[in-house]
């Protein structure tokens, strides 16, 4: 695919969150992001006045079998996610509401993350977590992502959405910028990851 398709890249599009959004429910998602509307309703957060809100589009050259089972591993995050260094399962079965503990890597100011799977919809492809604890700043952190087939099925579409506080001292643009940093990383990891495992295979 051309580098200068807006299907071959990570989309990110940013909401910065008013007063006047307290309480409502906003979809970070823009007109021209490649995603049916089945997938769009997922994506809709309520978003508080102290709130940031943001939503990252990643298309992979692999089908979605190749892809959603390194996603949907809620106990095996590091598989992709780079910046993790190891993953427990504290509570739970691997159905929603098992919880887990996450160490990161050093360097980001963070130590350590509890997690709850909150959504796992092995069908229609979506996973969902909110961070309940832990040693950083993403207060009240809920992030889905969903996968869904190009037209031609032999690629998939990934939507990572989240919503999250502004930590005291911090601006919602800061915020953001730090968030879609980390998705975005992880989004191109994954990427790369399933790619290469649907060429071997």
């Amino acid at each position: 695919m051309p580098s200068n398709s807006p299907n071959s890249s990570l989309l990110l599009h940013r909401i910065n969150s008013t007063a006047a959004c307290h309480k409502q429910r906003r979809t970070p998602l823009t007109c021209a992001t490649p995603v049916p509307d089945s997938v769009v309703r997922y994506h809709t957060h309520a978003v508080g006045p102290t709130q940031c809100c943001s939503a990252a589009v990643q298309q992979i050259a692999a089908p979605v079998a190749a892809v959603w089972p390194l996603v949907r591993r809620f106990d095996n995050p590091q598989a992709y996610k780079h910046f993790v260094k190891s993953c427990h399962v504290i509570d739970g079965d691997g159905r929603v509401g098992t919880v887990r503990e996450i160490h990161v890597i050093s360097g980001l100011p963070a130590a350590s993350s509890t997690e709850r799977l909150e959504i796992l919809d092995d069908e229609r492809h979506v996973i969902g977590f909110s961070m309940v604890g832990g040693d950083h700043r993403l207060a009240n952190y809920m992030s889905v992502t969903t996968l869904h087939p190009t037209p031609d099925g032999r690629g998939t579409v990934v939507v990572e959405s989240y919503v999250v506080d502004t930590p005291p001292g911090n601006t919602m643009e800061e915020t953001c910028v730090f968030v879609d940093t980390i998705v975005r990383c992880n989004l191109l990891s994954l990427a790369q990851i399933a790619e290469n495992y649907a060429r071997r295979n």
